[in-house]
C-alpha cells in the first residue's frame, strides 16, 4: 500500500481502517525508545481532491484516537497519518516515564522517522512513495508547539501548518514564565524526574470522556482522566519552546490556528467547561500565534473546548468548516 515495501505495518487498536508502524529510535536510560506511526487505510478519492499527506501530532498526556479527524482528511483526497511520540500512547514501553523529554528538539528524530516512512524523508533517504505530494502538518496543544518549532527550523519541508489550540505560551503569561524559568531550570538540573504538584482536577477529561460529560471513548491508560505527572526537565523544555515563540519564529508556509472563543478557569465544575478552553488562555495563544510567521490565520470557534475536534457536535462542525474554508484559499496543490 502506497509504496511501503519493507515496512512492517500491523493492525491498529482503532480497527480495520487503521494500521500502525513501530519506528525504532534507539535506547536511553529507560530502555528501548520508539515512536508509532498510524495511518488511515481508506484510499483518498482521486478527483477533485487535495492530493496532500497529513501528519498529526497529539498533545500532552494524549495519543491519537480520533477516527473522525482521519475521515475528514481522507474524504478530501489526503493521505492521513498520526504520530504517537516516544513515551506516549502506543509508544509507551514498560518502565518508561510517560511523556518525558528534556528538549522538544529531541522529537526531531520521531518526526523524521515518521516522514521517512511516509515518503517525505530527507533527500537521499530512499523514501519516494510521496510522489511529490505536499505535506501538511497538524498539531494539537504541545504537539502544535513542537511542530511550530520544527517547521521553523526546517524550512521547505512542509507546505502548510494547522494548529489546534497550540500551547504557545505558559498559562500565567510571559512575565510569569520569565520569573519561574530559572527556578524550573535549577530543579531540572538537580532532579529532572521529580514529580511536580498536580493541578489537574479532572475537569478536562470530564468534558471529553463519553462516560462523563463528553462524546469520546479512548484508552484511559494512554490518556489518563488526570494527566500524567509532570517533571521539571519536561517543563523546562516546554518553557524554552515558549520563549522561542515569544522571540518570533520563521515559519515559511501558511499557518491556521484554531482556538476556542474563550477560556474558563474555576476550582469547581461548571457546564461552561463544556464550551470553552479550560487548559489554555486563548487570548494569549492568539497573540503568540502572530509570532509564528508572516502568514497566520486565527479562527476562534465559539463553543469549542481545548481540543476543538473533540468538542460538542456543533462547534466541532464549525471547526471542520473553518479548516475546509481555509484550505480553499491556502491548500497546497
Amino acid at each position: 500500500m502506497w509504496g511501503d515495501v519493507g515496512q512492517d505495518w500491523q493492525p491498529d487498536v482503532l480497527g480495520d481502517r487503521f494500521e500502525q508502524l513501530t519506528l525504532p529510535l534507539g535506547i536511553d536510560g529507560e530502555g528501548d525508545v520508539v515512536a508509532t506511526l498510524v495511518r488511515h487505510k481508506g484510499r483518498p478519492r482521486l478527483t477533485p481532491g487535495l492530493g496532500v499527506d497529513v501528519l498529526y501530532v497529539h498533545g500532552w498526556s494524549d495519543y491519537f484516537f480520533n477516527r473522525e479527524l482521519a475521515d475528514f482528511w481522507t474524504r478530501r483526497g489526503a493521505r492521513f497519518f498520526a504520530l504517537d511520540l516516544r513515551k506516549y500512547g502506543r509508544s509507551i514501553r514498560p518502565g518508561q516515564t510517560p511523556g518525558f523529554i528534556t528538549s522538544l528538539d529531541d522529537y526531531d528524530a520521531d518526526i523524521e522517522a515518521a516522514l521517512d516512512a511516509m515518503g517525505h524523508g530527507l533527500p537521499g533517504s530512499g523514501a519516494d512513495c510521496s510522489r511529490g505530494r505536499p505535506l501538511v502538518l497538524l498539531g494539537h496543544s504541545t504537539g502544535g508547539l513542537t511542530l511550530s518549532l520544527w517547521a521553523s527550523r526546517h524550512p521547505g519541508r512542509a507546505a502548510a501548518l494547522i494548529l489546534n489550540s497550540p500551547w504557545l505560551e505558559f498559562q500565567a503569561t510571559g512575565l510569569a514564565r520569565g520569573a519561574i524559568t530559572p527556578l524550573v531550570g535549577l530543579h531540572a538540573r538537580v532532579d529532572p524526574k521529580a514529580e511536580l504538584p498536580s493541578v489537574d482536577a479532572g475537569f478536562y477529561a470530564r468534558s471529553v470522556d463519553k462516560a462523563q460529560s463528553g462524546y469520546w471513548e479512548y484508552n484511559q491508560e494512554w490518556r489518563p482522566l488526570r494527566a500524567f505527572p509532570t517533571h521539571p526537565a519536561w517543563l523546562a523544555a516546554v518553557l524554552a519552546g515558549h520563549a522561542k515563540v515569544q522571540a518570533g519564529l520563521s515559519i515559511d508556509v501558511p499557518v491556521l490556528t484554531l482556538i476556542s472563543a474563550r477560556s474558563t478557569f474555576a476550582t469547581r465544575w461548571s457546564d461552561d467547561m463544556l464550551s470553552s478552553d479550560i487548559v489554555l488562555v486563548v487570548d494569549d495563544i492568539a497573540r503568540r500565534a502572530l509570532k509564528l510567521g508572516p502568514t497566520v490565520t486565527i479562527d476562534r470557534i465559539d463553543g469549542a473546548i481545548h481540543d476543538v475536534f473533540l468538542s460538542a457536535p456543533e462547534p466541532r462542525a464549525r471547526a471542520y468548516a473553518a479548516v475546509a474554508s481555509w484550505l480553499a484559499g491556502y491548500a497546497p496543490r
